[in-house]
């Protein structure tokens, strides 16, 4: 059976007056759920430096919160983007496009992107984001600051885009649950990857995983189970997971289509040994 990938973005407005008003958000010391319909126009963040642009802070560092990284759905609307995006000049990131056409330069070359498209800008490469069409464009926005280490260069931007990067199946899952690497993960220049994961209906992680890395989890389609510590938590596209380090994580697909995510996890540097 084939399976076509999709990708949710948020559409912001306001919920029916008949909603309930907790729905699925959860945020408890060691994870925490913000789903789709939070995404509202009431919660929304305007960044200097960009252009008819608005966007939803899903994680930042914050004690009891993320501590590596944030994370933002931003929404460009026609004519709109930034000229220089970034405050932080030892900040990196990746944008992953969610819906509608952007175009992204880095340094002196442009690129044009579709849903699916993928970027990594380096720490220190100067980038631009602009929307010349007539509809709204809107993409993740994952941001680190860089770890270098002294014998380690530094890393390379690049572009890519989600079908140029075949799913990699994991061992013994008969293609049901696999990984969309877009980092050699033994590149000890990049201290963080954004990957996506792909379950077929019935797949699952069938145990808890247990570990030091940080993860934001975007769900980009489909619908799954997810073991956050203790709890079983339903979860859909569009909605977004932070789990803290150790916290334990299990998942399973349900309904029909793959249920997929993009994965941010901090990896390759030794931990720390003080907090701050």
């Amino acid at each position: 059976m084939s399976y076509e990938y999709s990708y949710c973005a948020p559409t912001g407005g306001l919920p029916d007056q008949n909603n309930h008003a907790r729905e699925r958000a959860v945020f408890t010391n060691s994870y925490a759920v913000i789903p789709h319909g939070v995404m509202s126009d009431i919660v929304v963040s305007y960044l200097p430096g960009w252009d008819k642009t608005r966007a939803w802070t899903l994680a930042r560092p914050l004690t009891g919160f993320a501590e590596t990284f944030a994370q933002l759905i931003v929404e460009v609307s026609p004519g709109g983007g930034s000229s220089d995006p970034e405050p932080d000049p030892m900040a990196e990131c990746v944008l992953f496009i969610l819906a509608g056409h952007v175009r992204v330069t880095i340094g002196a070359r442009a690129y044009e992107l579709d849903p699916g498209g993928y970027v990594f800008v380096a720490p220190g490469d100067k980038y631009t984001v602009q929307n010349d069409n007539d509809t709204p464009a809107t993409f993740v926005w994952i941001r680190k600051r860089y770890e270098p280490v002294p014998g380690i260069d530094m890393p390379e931007s690049f572009v890519t885009a989600d079908m140029e990067k075949p799913p990699i199946e994991m061992p013994n899952t008969s293609g049901y649950w696999s990984t969309s690497r877009f980092v050699d993960p033994h590149d000890l220049r990049y201290d963080f990857h954004v990957n996506i994961v792909t379950f077929l209906p019935g797949g699952t992680i069938p145990f808890a995983e247990t570990h030091v890395m940080e993860h934001g989890l975007y769900v980009l389609q489909g619908r799954g189970v997810y073991l956050l510590n203790q709890d079983w938590v339903e979860v859909s596209e569009g909605d977004f997971l932070w789990l803290r380090a150790f916290c334990p994580q299990a998942c399973y697909a349900a309904g029909r289509q793959p249920f997929r995510y993009l994965l941010y996890k901090d990896v390759n540097r030794h931990a720390k040994l003080e907090l701050g």
